[in-house]
């Protein structure tokens, strides 16, 4: 009964313990660990929008603003069915402690619509987009709330988000949006700086625990965006990619997969699952032997019950939340270190950073650039976090980093007098 609730735990749950264990840790009283825990605001809308037939479709939009002592709120849009109050409110708290964790001057957001965009047409999404600013217009900017792209999202739904928020303003406003193209303002890393920056870490990581990247046998759960192009960057590295998967399945290959090969099927058959190999389902995949597990899909995947059974001498998590706060205990007790999401999944919001910084100041940077800021920023996180990890051996790598984030949230609070 204990792991069905676990495996069933929303996402905000998982984050609420790893507050009340970093709080403890800290020696916060209940009422630092109540403001830690509470958004700031949490904003909820209706988006109606007409479909060609002239049926009236009803959606909930909403905006999670957590924390901003560290600066304006920052994270990302999703559009899904499965976007709700709770899930919108736990990854608004990620993004406050992986924007601190990275030294970045920002507070956490997130936000989402619950629809499904593969039964709206282009007008449909467009006019979805288009309500949402404007429903929650007053409560965003460059100063105040920065979104960009995240789960069936990207430029085109950024421009519309800018286009629909520079025509309510009457002003130009590049900043208060990122992920958008290159034309208007965006920078060419934003669609891969995600998979960048995992793959990056996941080097970084192996480096220091497993004797190097080149030749590791690697294993990604979920072929999205993130999946994919972490894929591409690591098999460039050296690493064999032996096992990947997307909602239809998996796949194991122990000769190795072809990143591009593996997209071809998924364009050409509609899953990688198809890709030649071992069939395996979702689930099975995560219990496969290998050097490097990368959890990219969802979150609990690897949780109480499937933990003791891990094989992996390495987990980099780049999903958000994909290991419960119980089996990062039970792997910490095998010896299998853990890469938490707030610092591997980073890559994408130090890119909105650059792309903000550059349409505040009015200046043009290159791809090469870019790319060396992002993984500057990632190589210094990791290599702090990594000095307290090998100083001592009573917290795994997740703890001191939350510790990390927390910390200077705290401080920043205290300091504004919030505390």
């Amino acid at each position: 009964m204990e792991v069905t609730t676990e495996i069933s735990a929303s996402l905000l749950a998982q984050q609420l313990k790893i507050l009340d264990k970093i709080s403890l840790i800290l020696g916060l009283d209940s009422s630092v660990r109540e403001a830690l825990a509470t958004p700031e605001r949490v904003i909820q809308v209706k988006i109606q929008v007409r479909d060609k037939s002239g049926k009236q479709r009803v959606y909930t939009g909403f905006r999670s603003q957590h924390n901003s002592a560290l600066g304006p709120y920052k994270g990302g849009v999703r559009y899904s069915p499965k976007v709700n109050l709770e899930e919108v409110m736990a990854l608004s708290m990620i993004m406050t402690w992986k924007n601190s964790l990275l030294k970045l001057p920002y507070g956490g957001g997130k936000g989402g619509i619950n629809l499904d965009p593969r039964e709206l047409d282009a007008t449909e999404l467009e006019k979805a987009s288009r309500v949402f600013v404007r429903e929650i217009y007053e409560y965003i900017g460059d100063e105040l709330d920065i979104m960009a792209p995240d789960i069936n999202t990207d430029s085109q739904t950024i421009t519309w988000f800018m286009d629909e928020y520079e025509r309510i303003s009457r002003r130009r406003d590049r900043a208060s949006f990122t992920g958008k193209p290159v034309e208007l303002g965006g920078i060419a890393t934003r669609v891969y700086s995600t998979g960048l920056g995992v793959a990056n870490i996941a080097k970084l990581s192996a480096e220091k625990f497993i004797g190097g990247i080149e030749g590791k046998n690697v294993i990604i759960q979920g072929f999205g965006n993130v999946g994919s192009w972490t894929a591409k960057f690591l098999h460039e590295m050296g690493a064999r990619i032996i096992g990947i998967s997307d909602i239809y399945g998996g796949v194991i290959n122990e000769k190795g997969i072809n990143p591009n090969e593996a997209l071809e099927y998924l364009s050409k058959t509609g899953t990688v699952a198809n890709y030649p190999g071992r069939k395996v389902t979702n689930e099975e995949l995560l219990l496969q032997q290998c050097d490097i597990l990368i959890p990219a899909a969802v979150e609990n995947v690897i949780n109480k019950a499937s933990a003791p059974l891990i094989k992996a001498k390495l987990v980099v998590e780049a999903a958000n939340g994909p290991v419960t706060a119980n089996a990062d205990e039970i792997l910490f007790s095998k010896g299998i270190p853990v890469i938490p999401d707030i610092l591997t999944n980073s890559g994408g919001v130090v890119g909105s950073f650059v792309e903000w910084s550059n349409n505040r100041s009015g200046e043009i940077i290159d791809e090469d650039e870019a790319k060396r800021l992002i993984l500057n920023r990632m190589k210094e996180s990791f290599n702090s976090i990594y000095s307290r990890y090998e100083k001592q051996g009573e917290h795994n790598f997740r703890t001191i980093a939350m510790v990390e984030a927390v910390d200077r949230v705290v401080n920043a609070m205290r300091t504004r007098g919030q505390l």
